[in-house]
């Protein structure tokens, strides 16, 4: 089966269910699967699909799985606790065909948020491997290697890219398990080699290989996990407090619960103009840095260093992270922009775990579409309004209302 262990999935989708935990341990929610990728049919594939989700609500966390959690420093041992009875209840999520959608199915993740937000990565991985090969059938993964070497080459020889730390975002959109285990063994092997000795008998490394989002694989391979958080804490604060207002609350939220650890905020929920308009120093200060994950990388590189300046802040102290559908030339044209001036790091996806021949990935999500804060109160859209208009999620009726708040 395609996912045989809970930790199969990113880190920040355990540091967002611990927040639920503690902060909205009541709340119900819905989420909705797109597939953005046009003429793709996942309708021939809904039984192999519904099996695999089977085997994976089958799945509890294991003893040394639990251990490994438990010994990150930001884990509660409530938490640890709360995971050893935990497992994905089949009853929350359903996959059917539905002619109406473009890509023939529906998927639909509904129940407590604290008991579904688990679903969103393995799912996403189940969907993707199992159009993969049923679609691209005995592809080998020698392309796929030799790809990935060609990555490894640019990292080694491209001079802009003497002092960049990458790391893996992949897991919702790779080729396969095995493909992505491969792409880590490999980056793991380049970076603990460090690097290679040229032709003029220098020593080279290029670059710094800094860890998975994925927390079974950095377990098996000794690499850090890697995460910061999710759009959806600000979506449903959204329908608490007010767009003005939920970046601030979330923000608090987060930090009563890691007390400075995971200091990466994910900020363009409702646009940059909302979340720079509001932020303050003490929230400046409460997070090392900020996640650009829409928007054109270089405006928003100007926009928080001015921010930042603005506060009295120096941006030299501050980290970012840029994850918004990068490949390694694209990292190596952000990072010679930021040229110092901020502490920047890199998190690679699709092009890293599914860059296979001629097996186009594609474009997938789950996303948060409704929530309310107990079983009692009502159901309020949840939305994103992204920097990139590709991105914008939710109603659309809801959509234009808060665009027409935030003018």
């Amino acid at each position: 089966m395609i996912i045989e262990s809970l930790l199969d999935t990113d880190l920040y989708k355990f540091t967002m269910q611990q927040c639920v935990l503690h902060q909205f341990p009541a709340a119900e929610v819905s989420y909705r699967f797109k597939c953005r990728t046009p003429n793709i049919d996942l309708s021939p594939f809904i039984d192999e699909i519904n099996a695999e989700i089977d085997h994976l609500c089958s799945l509890y966390f294991k003893d040394d799985e639990l251990e490994y959690l438990g010994n990150l420093r930001f884990m509660k041992s409530d938490f640890i606790e709360f995971l050893s009875l935990f497992h994905l209840k089949r009853k929350y999520i359903t996959v059917e065909r539905d002619p109406s959608r473009p890509f023939g199915i529906d998927i639909c993740i509904k129940g407590p948020w604290l008991h579904t937000i688990l679903f969103e990565i393995p799912v996403l991985a189940i969907v993707n491997e199992v159009y993969f090969r049923r679609t691209y059938p005995g592809l080998s993964d020698a392309e796929g290697r030799r790809r990935l070497d060609a990555k490894i080459d640019l990292l080694l020889n491209e001079p802009h890219a003497e002092d960049l730390h990458i790391s893996d975002y992949g897991t919702r959109r790779r080729f396969s398990f095995d493909h992505h285990d491969m792409v880590l063994r490999v980056m793991k092997e380049v970076y603990e080699q460090g690097g290679y000795d040229d032709d003029d008998g220098h020593h080279r490394w290029s670059g710094r290989f800094t860890g998975t989002s994925n927390v079974y694989l950095a377990m098996k391979h000794h690499l850090t996990p890697i995460g910061t958080m999710s759009h959806q804490l600000i979506q449903f604060e959204e329908n608490v407090s007010g767009v003005f207002e939920c970046n601030f609350n979330v923000m608090k939220k987060f930090s009563d619960v890691y007390d400075g650890d995971n200091g990466i905020y994910l900020y363009d929920c409702f646009g940059d103009k909302v979340f720079f308009n509001n932020l303050s120093k003490r929230m400046a200060m409460m997070f090392v840095g900020l996640r650009v994950d829409s928007g054109d990388e270089n405006e928003q590189t100007d926009k928080i260093i001015e921010k930042y300046e603005s506060l009295g802040i120096n941006p030299a102290t501050k980290q970012v992270v840029y994850s918004n559908g990068l490949d390694i030339e694209k990292a190596i044209r952000i990072h010679k922009y930021v040229d110092g001036r901020m502490q920047d790091s890199y998190g690679v996806g699709t092009f890293l775990t599914c860059d296979v021949a001629n097996a186009e990935p594609m474009n997938i999500v789950v996303k948060l579409t409704r929530s309310r804060i107990t079983e009692k109160r009502e159901w309020h859209d949840c939305v994103k309004l992204s920097c990139d208009k590709g991105k914008t999620t939710g109603d659309a009726e809801k959509c234009a209302y808060l665009l027409r708040q935030i003018g």
